[in-house]
């Protein structure tokens, strides 16, 4: 298990003109990741994702760089069962062995950031190559599902007022019992995000979830507003409302209202999210494992989630690599109870992979195939890959 090379490309995919939708990025009009690989002497494979954007469309190039250029000489020569220790070798970069003999992080300038964007493709292509090299999958790594199945929320909902509780409707058509719509600064003004809020509440009746997501777009008075206008709407959760680099605004908002606040896509490691736990800013974390630092790191996240007594509902929006390493982890950790899947416009979901992803009835079932559990078609990659 001797790592003989680590590869970076670029993909970009073009969303169908069917599949595109709006928001506060704009028209979406490609699908984008960095596909990671590790390599070892012995033949094997395990593939990861680095991310560039929360959403789907970003350039990759620096992403590339990073992995090539700064983390591959680390790597190659490396023992890849060594996950733990090789994650804290890319975090830690020279001052390393100061870390490891006195036990505390000696991080990299590059601490937040692409940088760790980078190391989770590497750290979640590590712990795919492990599983698939015990012929297991990762969630048994982690210790084992905690329950068979979980039930997922399908994560859309971009159509003005009068047509919001018909697309969220069609979602539920399709078995999923809770939803996601957008709100925020792409909707002009507060009431009117507050008014599609309502209207898609009227449509769908008491009985569904309804999750709002304002992608960090609103300021805290507005913020604020917009739980006063939903309060009686029933939200399940009010998802990212202010911008990430303000935690104590984000906890004055939850203050201000009985609606759960959720956040943590847009974090880097669980330094950032221990710093949302400790200014009382959240009740739902949601680490992106192609952000946050990898499997590992949202293990350790999943772990601070569960002592605080909050619901873990890890980011899924992204290739099925990190939908997968997001997954197998949720499934790992007793304080998940519901999964995101993507209902935009996700040929890195769909297409990129052999194995079909879906959620059935609403619910997707507990991982089995070795390591990640889904496997990359090289005809997609030599198609789509920009560097």
């Amino acid at each position: 298990m001797i790592i003989a090379d680590v590869e970076a490309h670029w993909l970009s995919c073009p969303i169908p003109e069917e599949k595109q939708h709006v928001s506060d990025f704009g028209r979406l009009k490609t699908f984008d990741m960095a596909l990671i690989s590790v390599s070892t002497k012995d033949g094997r494979v395990g593939y990861g994702e680095a991310k560039a954007a929360v959403g789907s469309t970003g350039s990759c190039a620096s992403l590339v760089t990073c992995v090539m250029q700064e983390l591959r000489p680390l790597l190659v020569g490396q023992d890849a069962r060594e996950i733990t220790r090789l994650w804290e070798t890319m975090y830690n970069g020279t001052r390393d062995h100061y870390a490891r003999d006195r036990g505390r992080v000696f991080p990299i300038l590059g601490r937040r950031g692409l940088a760790i964007s980078a190391m989770s493709g590497v750290d979640m292509a590590l712990w795919d190559l492990l599983g698939k090299s015990l012929h297991v999958p990762v969630v048994q790594l982690l210790g084992g599902a905690c329950r068979s199945s979980m039930p997922a929320y399908a994560s859309g909902g971009w159509a003005d007022a009068d047509g919001i509780g018909a697309q969220l409707a069609s979602y539920v058509a399709k078995g999923f019992q809770a939803v996601k719509m957008r709100v925020g600064v792409m909707d002009g003004d507060v009431a009117t995000s507050a008014a599609r809020v309502r209207a898609a509440r009227k449509f769908l009746g008491p009985d569904v979830k309804i999750m709002v997501d304002a992608h960090g777009t609103f300021s805290v008075p507005e913020a604020k507003q917009f739980c006063r206008a939903v309060e009686d709407e029933n939200l399940y959760w009010f998802e990212e409302p202010i911008v990430a680099d303000h935690p104590r605004g984000t906890a004055e908002v939850r203050a201000s209202t009985t609606i759960p606040i959720a956040a943590g896509e847009s974090e880097y490691t669980r330094f950032d999210v221990r710093d949302l736990i400790e200014h009382r800013a959240i009740d739902v974390v949601q680490p992106d494992a192609a952000i946050i630092g990898g499997i590992t790191e949202t293990v350790r996240v999943a772990q601070l989630a569960h002592t605080y007594g909050l619901e873990l509902a890890p980011h899924l929006w992204g290739s099925a690599f990190s939908f997968m390493a997001g997954l197998h982890v949720a499934f790992a950790s007793p304080a998940a109870t519901i999964l995101e899947f993507s209902l935009g416009g996700n040929p890195m979901l769909h297409d990129l992979v052999e194995e079909k992803t879906e959620a059935t009835g609403g619910r997707m079932q507990a991982p089995t195939m070795p390591g990640l559990g889904v496997t990359p078609r090289p005809e997609f990659i030599r198609k789509y890959k920009v560097a």
